[in-house]
């Protein structure tokens, strides 16, 4: 059964948006803010509903939970029945196939894409010695730190970050590998968090994206979500969440992706497109880059899929290669 908190939110006239979240801290700062921008921009009351996911709560490798909708179907499900008027995903956590009645409205401006490590009086993945313990629940982290040839010591760990912000203090991990962008919205970032290059450490598809959804028989809540829509931010999603569409590969699959925005002058804007497939022993990595036209972002993504599947990503995958589609 879904639990709905609903949380007090300013009296007006008109009722208030209802916007569904996790409850977890970082979920309540993101929605928060998507909550303060929207009484900003659109003058409306927003009250958050927390709306409780087989994902919260659970302590079990999150490969265990299920590979796609962990924290995203129980907050779709409170939409289409009307209890919310719109969510706010992790756009990492979103899976990639649709849902019908169902529209990602907005992608607000990117936060840092990047992993940070965080390693008390450390600087560098460089220098992290041998068999040092490093905390992840990520299999993509895993298999690229493995990768590195550090032979870390991979210490399975899940919760929220303050949790395991807890378990470094208390030496039950040596270092940490954290997202940048929820280190900032929670007020985190300080002198211990390292980011680290995508080219050693390839973040996920869409790592840093807030995508916000909305029925779409509600045209009124779209268009106010418009507000919020950052251009940049939704082309670079639409091509990395392309690559891992045309992959059929979950959240918890040891891949990653990261698209940029090219602008030079007297030149139409481009996107570059880099992605990685990993062995989950981290034994071999498989790389590639494409550049294409902005607006042709999906199809970019599923290029560089099928590029890097032909290239021995298929076998890392545990699956037989297929000829690229034509793209007309």
């Amino acid at each position: 059964m879904t639990e709905i908190v609903a949380r007090a939110g300013a009296s007006s006239e008109c009722r208030p948006l209802r916007l569904g979240t996790r409850g977890s801290p970082l979920a309540l700062a993101q929605s928060g803010r998507i909550a303060g921008q929207l009484r900003e921009r659109c003058g409306r009351p927003v009250v958050l509903v927390t709306v409780r996911t087989p994902g919260d709560g659970s302590t079990a490798p999150i490969e265990r939970l299920g590979t796609t909708g962990v924290f995203t179907t129980a907050l779709r499900e409170a939409l289409l029945r009307g209890e919310v008027d719109l969510v706010v995903h992790s756009c990492k956590d979103l899976p990639t196939a649709s849902v019908p009645g169902v529209r990602v409205a907005a992608f607000p401006v990117r936060g840092d894409p990047r992993d940070a490590l965080i390693w008390p009086g450390g600087t560098s993945l460089d220098a992290v010695p041998r068999g040092v313990r490093i905390g992840t629940g990520s299999p993509r982290r895993a298999a690229q730190l493995r990768a590195l040839g550090l032979r870390p010591e991979i210490v399975p760990i899940r919760g929220n970050v303050g949790t395991r912000l807890r378990k470094l203090a208390d030496g039950e991990v040596d270092a940490l590998v954290l997202a940048m962008a929820g280190l900032s919205r929670l007020g985190l970032l300080d002198a211990d968090a390292t980011p680290l290059d995508p080219a050693m450490l390839m973040p996920a598809p869409a790592q840093g994206v807030l995508a916000v959804e909305c029925r779409t028989d509600d045209p009124a809540t779209a268009d106010r979500l418009t507000a919020l829509d950052h251009a940049p931010t939704r082309a670079v999603a639409i091509a990395e969440r392309g690559f891992m569409a045309a992959l059929d590969a979950g959240c918890t699959a040891p891949v990653g992706a990261l698209a940029e925005l090219i602008v030079e002058p007297e030149a139409a804007p481009a996107l570059r497109l880099s992605g990685v497939i990993a062995a989950p022993d981290g034994s071999s990595v498989i790389r590639g880059q494409m550049t294409g036209v902005v607006g042709d972002g999906a199809a970019l993504g599923h290029r560089l899929a099928h590029m890097l599947l032909q290239d021995g990503g298929a076998e890392l995958m545990d699956r037989t290669p297929v000829a690229s589609p034509r793209v007309v």
